[in-house]
């Protein structure tokens, strides 16, 4: 009986020791014509989106300059692209000024905001592996709604793109 207790006992301890292994990442979904897969990122990215979303709500430009890369490709929901921090702050900073001309409420919730991150492609190198993700939706002040993704790279915006739907 003793034996059987310590064979139990080693067995359960072997089971706990095995749970530190690193698994494999789960995933869901796929990135066609690339072998990708699609896996959750991290927390830490969803709270770079976060200081970028906050900057941008006080007009904090300045902080928003260091969340930014000025590399990178940013499609506005009119299609317009800015491809640094100056650019994409004087167009944001542009259409604050509209909406005071013409006497709107500026503004927005952030309704939600997640982290993703395509796995490595099999048969080649695609720039959508570099950092993760972030998908969020906001509600403007007007009733718009804008769905945006941001590729967040070593800690700084790298891409992203804005579509909005009018609330009519």
């Amino acid at each position: 009986m003793k034996k059987l207790l310590l064979l139990s006992f080693i067995t359960l301890f072997i089971s706990c020791a095995d749970q530190d292994k690193e698994c494999e990442t789960p995933s869901n979904g796929f990135i066609e014509g690339t072998g990708q897969s699609v896996t959750l990122g991290s927390e830490a990215t969803v709270d770079v989106f976060k200081a970028i979303d906050k900057a941008w709500a006080e007009r904090d430009y300045e902080s928003l300059k260091t969340l930014i890369s000025d590399e990178g490709n940013y499609t506005h929901d009119d299609n317009s692209v800015s491809t640094n921090a100056e650019e994409f702050i004087a167009h944001i900073e542009a259409g604050y000024q509209d909406s005071l001309e013409k006497d709107e409420e500026w503004g927005w919730v952030t309704n939600f905001a997640f982290s993703v991150k395509p796995t490595k492609s099999e048969d080649g190198d695609y720039a959508n592996e570099n950092g993760e993700w972030v998908c969020a939706r906001f509600t403007g002040a007007n009733g718009d709604v804008y769905e945006e993704w941001y590729q967040i790279v070593d800690g700084k915006l790298a891409m992203w793109s804005s579509a909005k739907r009018e609330n009519k």
